[in-house]
């Protein structure tokens, strides 16, 4: 069993609090603010906007904007990568689900 917290949560604890800049996030995965807003028009990621305007991206973004980079950089086109993103988070989602209901004891209805 882990350890209880020793100290309290803070938002850069918060894999989806919004603490990254477009500048440093194109920075720390190595493309530019351009691609970013691409993957924002191809509704990928949606980034949330500071009181300023500016957009704040997340760890949980960044995650999952580098793995669109990795298949773009691949070859495989904006729109198609975006896609299979997209696809990859939901099926991980649906796979997290399928277990939690499983620990609870619900049986699966593909077995069934």
């Amino acid at each position: 069993m882990p350890p209880a917290r020793t100290r309290p949560v803070t938002p850069l604890d918060d894999d989806d609090y919004p603490a990254y800049t477009m500048g440093r996030a194109a920075e720390m995965l190595g493309t530019t603010p351009a691609f970013l807003r691409s993957l924002g028009e191809h509704r990928l990621i949606n980034p949330l906007r500071s009181e300023g305007g500016h957009r704040r991206y997340s760890r949980y973004q960044l995650r999952i904007a580098a793995r669109a980079r990795e298949l773009v950089d691949k070859g495989t086109p904006i729109e198609a990568a975006c896609r299979i993103v997209i696809l990859e988070d939901q099926l991980e989602e649906a796979q997290r689900i399928n277990e939690q209901l499983r620990a609870q004891g619900r049986t699966d209805p593909c077995t069934s």
